[in-house]
């Protein structure tokens, strides 16, 4: 018989052994900390990217963990502008499972901005495990819908408009010169045509009082005093000056003498200036002799190259016409050929307009895009600065010819931009009858001429606002949604900015005169018809037109 002690030895053993493992089985389980991998979804649905945009000012995301989080260490999530500037409170509500999260902002984001939420690598599960895949996910709002201005009347804000968008051409203009600058980053490189449509405005601004008439005077007296030193091909300017040397800056390697449109531009507000400084003053009888030789000079005859029936945009004296870029129409140069009819010095004949021009009746179209008849131009009637750079001064109402009726095409032309737009075949994001307008602007990147044929996601405001004697109701609309709505992602210094997409969303930080100058005169066209009255009151644009075929209860 064993000993009592090594029997109890034995009995004790199993109980021991048991004890030891459950001991061995709780240390090992205390060890066994579990890692746990992430899914999210945003306002309830994953595009399988990292990237969200055009979300609400109040988005939902939610994250779903394979294994129960730490609810103490959720505090490690942060929500901020993508540039760190803004850190964001949120609010965060655990599952009872521990397994999913969902966080929202506790006040609304601002629109149109970038923010990132970041998961960190530190968060913890409930066993002490860390997350393996950490997320930063980039959140980008869209339009939220709230004004951003105090609503004003639509009389008032027309003003401010036109007010704010003079200040690009009084206050930004070139000191020395008083021409206007190519864009807002220009320096000392001006533009001929786009001064032509800052003059047009010196006229509103005038008869709005925003200036004195003694003040538009001035100004007038030394743009045009520079204008008469600086260089000139055949009497025509190129598209580019420096603002203290009057020197050609070359557009491109052959661009770098005379640009015929861009002249013909720089004619249009000059002539309307001579037109409304009307007076037996002696500065205004000085001013009006300095225009007339200006326009007086232009060779427009020299631009047939050797007789043809057309006129060509370009000449440079080291070039020749090199370019060979014919005018023809429809597109924004129709003003050309009314000065270059309308020259006493250097005129055209109605066969330039007729060969060259109208292309023997090529220049119609007469086929129906988006439930409306257009008479001219190409397919989808091309960017909206067709309707505009010409008939600032042209007045289409009545004007008819051999080939249309400039009042139709312009509405035409305006209303099926405007429908296509609404229609939106491109699934772009914001277009709608508020949010319309393409022509050449700003885009991303680069510059580009957008129309219906030409459409990558881009609005430009100059579209729509300077529509508006086309197209009254639906450029009011959209004038309310690029001011109230966008605000001052939109409006700036210098009114509204040049374009936007909505899709990106990208906001140009730019200005440029031929997109500002528009806004301005069209916006008077459509409350006075000032601009038009001025021009069409030119006794050698009435016998221009009339030469060309044109009918019209202006002339």
């Amino acid at each position: 018989m064993l000993p009592q002690s090594i029997q109890s030895k034995l009995f004790l053993s199993p109980l021991i052994c048991f004890l030891i493992l459950l001991g061995c089985k709780k240390s090992s389980v205390k060890e066994m900390a579990k890692d746990a991998s992430l899914s999210f979804t945003v306002n309830g649905s994953y595009n399988g990217t990292l990237i969200y945009k055009n979300l609400s000012n109040t988005p939902v995301i939610k994250i779903s963990s394979s294994e129960p989080l730490n609810s103490s260490s959720l505090n490690q999530i942060s929500l901020k502008t993508s540039d760190g500037a803004t850190v964001v409170a949120i609010n965060i509500t655990l599952s009872t499972d521990s397994k999913s999260a969902e966080l929202t902002p506790k006040s609304s984001l601002s629109s149109f901005t970038n923010y990132q939420l970041i998961i960190p690598a530190n968060l913890e599960t409930q066993s002490g495990g860390k997350i393996i895949n950490p997320l930063t996910i980039d959140l980008q709002t869209g339009l939220d819908g709230i004004d951003k201005f105090p609503r004003i009347s639509d009389d008032e804000l027309l003003t401010l408009i036109q007010k704010q968008t003079f200040k690009y051409f009084w206050d930004f203009a070139h000191p020395n010169s008083g021409l206007a600058r190519e864009r807002n980053t220009s320096g000392d490189l001006v533009t001929t045509g786009g001064s032509g449509f800052g003059i047009m405005g010196i006229i509103v601004a005038i008869n709005r009082n925003f200036i004195t008439k003694a003040e538009g005077l001035a100004r007038l007296q030394k743009i045009v005093a520079f204008l008469k030193t600086a260089d000139k091909f055949h009497g025509a300017f190129p598209h580019w000056l420096d603002g203290n040397t009057g020197k050609v800056l070359p557009f491109s390697t052959q661009d770098d003498g005379a640009d015929l449109v861009e002249t013909s531009f720089l004619m249009e507000g000059l002539l309307t200036a001579r037109q409304y400084f009307s007076t037996a003053d002696p500065a205004e009888t000085q001013l009006r002799a300095d225009i007339n030789q200006l326009y007086n000079n232009v060779e427009w005859d020299w631009f047939r190259k050797n007789g043809e029936n057309t006129l060509y945009w370009h000449w440079s004296p080291k070039y020749n016409f090199d370019i060979n870029l014919q005018l023809n129409g429809w597109n924004e140069a129709l003003m050309v050929y009314v000065l270059g009819a309308s020259s006493t010095t250097h005129t055209i004949p109605k066969s330039v307009y007729d060969i060259g021009w109208a292309t023997n009746g090529g220049i119609k179209n007469g086929n129906t895009y988006y439930n409306v008849n257009l008479p001219l131009g190409p397919a989808g009637g091309g960017p909206l600065f067709y309707e505009h750079y010409s008939m600032m001064a042209l007045n289409p109402n009545g004007l008819t010819d051999a080939y249309a009726n400039y009042e139709t095409q312009a509405k035409a032309h305006s209303m099926i931009n405007y429908n296509y737009c609404v229609a939106n075949p491109k699934n772009f994001v914001g277009y709608s009858a508020d949010s319309w307008g393409l022509t050449a602007s700003d885009v991303k990147g680069g510059y580009t001429a957008s129309s219906p044929t030409n459409d990558n996601g881009y609005i430009a405001p100059t579209a729509a606002v300077s529509s508006i004697p086309y197209t009254p109701e639906e450029s009011l609309k959209a004038i309310r949604f690029f001011y109230y709505k966008l605000g001052d992602k939109m409006w700036g210094d210098y009114g509204f900015k040049d374009a936007y997409s909505l899709t990106d969303p990208w906001f140009a930080q730019s200005y440029i005169a031929i997109d500002q100058g528009p806004q301005i005169v069209m916006i008077e066209n459509y409350r006075t018809g000032l601009i038009w009255d001025l021009f069409m009151s030119c006794p050698e644009v009435k016998a221009g037109l009339t030469k060309l075929g044109f009918q019209s209860p202006k002339i």
